[in-house]
């Protein structure tokens, strides 16, 4: 993916939490928007320990060339068939 691209999953309004799968196979999830900082040939992910935090503990690099794809996170209680999970 290009810079382009992903700037615009991480400044949607309003945001939804992403994922950046990459070439590897790993995947970086995007929770919130002030934990990931796009540059022109790579990105910055905050990854954070607590739920729902929007301050990192640590930081990955993640070359832009090695992004496949980014997707919207599911979710938690969201139906996964398109049906109504309520019972009568």
């Amino acid at each position: 993916m290009n810079q382009e691209d992903v700037y615009k999953y991480a400044r949607r309004e309003p945001f939804k939490p992403f994922r950046l799968v990459l070439a590897t196979g790993a995947v970086l999830d995007v929770h919130h928007p002030d934990l990931i900082m796009v540059g022109r040939r790579s990105a910055v992910v905050g990854i954070s320990k607590r739920a729902g935090g929007t301050a990192y503990d640590r930081t990955v690099d993640v070359d832009l060339m090695h992004v496949v794809t980014a997707e919207e996170i599911p979710e938690p209680n969201a139906p996964s068939n398109g049906t109504d999970t309520m019972t009568a």
